[in-house]
């Protein structure tokens, strides 16, 4: 039997004060409606239906052909929401599970075990739930000898009612079949004027179907209504990244100062310190040191490397390399192996090759440099002329002295050197000097007349 899911995601969510629809708030690097995509698919849905509507142009345009789309062009419950998002598969055999777009914690194991254990009871829907010790604003999850039989909202529950501590999720698996026909037979005949997906559980107790609840944690159900909510998701997805970094080997200091992205790799023995930040599609080597007070974004990082207190984005860094503290690697960057790359240095848009030191307060940007080539303090590539960008080419084994402008395109050859002070505009030919400076001329007494 195929199992099939139907994502909510078509409300305006007021509350988040947003441009953006709620479903693609970030939280642990990802919008919501990916961790929930992602643990339907991991669950073994063959087909995703997302029910859209606020900003529907803004869901179409992000998720494109990850899932199919049925709209809910007015907001008249959960309900009439499910009733558009099983058309695609009312033909079908089998069941579906319907979530929420905004509850970012749900785990593929955790729909696995209740698929598997909605199969093997036979039943004709499965109401996910979860017991917690301060049910307020929950619909209470009402048994009768063990037996689910009905739902009831906490306006319309009872004092005894109150008090129960099992609470519906709003997560449910249903055989698609009686789903579709207990649909068609829900009415919008309440204060609200809309129609309740929870009214389907009672129409198919009430034809004598088998429903029954299967019991996950709190930390599973939570949605996100507003940026407070946002946060505590966001938190608790950190946390379960940080953790799973440590499990594989990874020392982190202090894990609640440690931001990692879902899908971040480090090797065993890397030393993570405080206020460190690994995002998106970052993977790091073994017996690395990263941090403090670091940032690095879609990185590929080597083996025994140190980034200390620098931003590095979107670039390679290789092997035995020390970047910073305070430097910073804009995209499209290359580092080698054994490289030295200092305070107060900025390095966009370049190669660089194995074994090169730039020390401190320089800048290379739009360049290759060769391999083992120094760097004196104060260095410039002047890349841009304005309405240009163009590149500049330092061979192996060059020596640029301090305080040098490279104004591209230009080229220093193999083994060449720099005079400090220069202005290189020209080619420099192999194992030459070039000295690009006025000749020094000193005036005597010239200041004592001036202070007159």
């Amino acid at each position: 039997m195929s199992l099939y899911s139907i994502i909510l995601a078509a409300g305006e969510g007021k509350r988040m004060k947003s441009k953006l629809p709620k479903p693609l708030q970030t939280a642990g690097g990802k919008p919501l409606i990916d961790w929930v995509i992602s643990a339907v698919t991991g669950a073994g849905a063959e087909k995703s239906i997302a029910v859209i509507g606020h900003m529907a142009e803004k869901m179409e345009e992000y998720l494109g052909d990850r899932v199919v789309y049925a709209y809910q062009r007015e907001q008249l419950g959960t309900g009439h929401a499910v009733m558009q998002g099983i058309a695609p598969i009312s033909d079908k055999d089998g069941s579906v599970i319907v979530v929420c777009g905004d509850t970012p914690l749900i785990t593929s194991e955790m729909i696995k075990n209740a698929y598997e254990e909605h199969k093997n009871a036979g039943r004709a829907a499965t109401v996910i739930t979860a017991v917690c010790d301060n049910p307020f604003g929950y619909g209470r999850i009402v048994r009768n000898n063990g037996n689910v039989v009905k739902i009831v909202e906490q306006k319309d529950a009872s004092e005894d009612e109150k008090k129960i501590t099992e609470i519906n999720s709003g997560m449910f698996i249903f055989d698609i079949k009686k789903l579709n026909s207990a649909l068609a037979r829900i009415t919008n005949n309440n204060a609200q004027g809309e129609y309740y997906l929870t009214d389907v559980i009672e129409i198919l107790i009430s034809d004598g179907e088998s429903v029954g609840a299967y019991i996950t944690d709190m930390e599973q159900i939570l949605g996100v209504n507003d940026r407070i909510q946002l946060s505590l998701a966001d938190e608790l997805l950190n946390r379960r990244n940080v953790y799973a970094l440590m499990r594989e080997g990874v020392r982190i200091l202090n894990p609640e100062t440690v931001r990692v992205d879902e899908g971040v790799k480090v090797g065993m023995d890397t030393v993570i310190y405080p206020n460190t930040i690994l995002e998106g599609n970052t993977q790091i080597g073994e017996d690395c040191i990263i941090g403090p007070n670091s940032r690095i974004k879609n990185c590929k990082v080597g083996d025994k490397t140190e980034v200390q207190s620098s931003v590095a984005l979107d670039s390679e860094i290789g092997s035995g390399t020390a970047v910073g503290p305070f430097a910073y690697i804009r995209p499209n960057s290359k580092i080698g192996d054994d490289i030295k790359v200092g305070d107060f240095v900025e390095v966009k848009n370049a190669s660089i090759g194995n074994g090169t030191k730039i020390a401190h307060l320089t800048y290379v940007g739009d360049a290759d440099v060769g391999e083992r080539v120094n760097f004196g303090c104060g260095t410039v590539v002047v890349n841009y002329d304005g309405i240009h960008k163009h590149r500049t080419v330092i061979e192996d084994d060059c020596f640029i002295g301090c305080n040098t402008n490279l104004v591209s395109p230009v080229t220093v050859k193999h083994g060449a050197y720099t005079a400090a002070g220069s202005t290189i505009t020209d080619e420099v030919p192999a194992d030459a000097l070039a000295i690009a400076r006025a000749r020094q001329v000193v005036k005597e007494g010239w200041a004592k007349g001036k202070k007159k």
